[in-house]
């Protein structure tokens, strides 16, 4: 299927929602630095929430203020998961999240990564991010800083676990149904793409 015609130059780069992705990127590098270099984790949590921070900000303002772009539609997801990637892979050094918490993160990423090559090498219509992909990827990048937040000394320690927790179930259980609500549409976007070429092919033949 086609992408669907959106409202507003797609053909923009410089728009906000562009720079805030870019931002999330480069906040990653700091936020690495802060945690082992530094050995700062308070002030490398606060750094990590405001990069999640700019995940949910830069689709409001996106949709809000007309700056949907071809550009963004692709580098808002690959933010999302190099931001994530990064987040999950320092905490499992740093010993603040269970390995099998990070296997699961990390492997639906994979997979819906993967997913996004092979279709893009078939030639299939690119497939945009779910409403419940966003919704889960917010709600980890909630958690985590939360769960780095509470992996040290402080009377706020424990809560600041205790809330990501409560955070993590719901969002790792949204991040599987997102993973598994892309195989239809995956399978949509093959079929498209075979119906193309099927209905091109007399024409390359004639």
């Amino acid at each position: 299927m086609p992408d669907e015609p959106l409202h507003g130059d797609l053909g923009r780069v410089l728009t906000v929602p562009n720079a805030l992705s870019v931002s999330r990127v480069l906040l990653v590098g700091v936020y690495l630095w802060l945690l082992f270099g530094a050995n700062d984790r308070v002030t490398a949590t606060v750094v990590l929430a405001v990069a999640g921070a700019t995940d949910f900000a830069d689709g409001q303002i996106a949709r809000r203020f007309d700056q949907v772009t071809t550009l963004g539609k692709v580098l808002d997801p690959v933010a999302d998961r190099i931001l994530l990637g990064a987040a999950v892979s320092s905490m499992i050094a740093y010993g603040a999240v269970p390995v099998w918490l990070a296997a699961t993160v990390l492997g639906r990423e994979g997979a819906v990564a993967g997913t996004v090559l092979v279709l893009a090498a078939r030639g299939a219509p690119r497939i945009d991010v779910t409403r419940t992909g966003k919704a889960a990827t917010f709600g980890l990048m909630v958690c985590f800083p939360l769960l780095l937040l509470g992996h040290g000394p402080g009377a706020w320690a424990h809560s600041a676990v205790v809330t990501g927790w409560v955070v993590a179930a719901p969002s790792l259980a949204l991040s599987l149904a997102a993973a598994l609500g892309y195989v239809p549409i995956a399978r949509r976007a093959i079929a498209a793409r075979r119906a193309a070429e099927a209905t091109a092919r007399p024409l390359d033949t004639a």
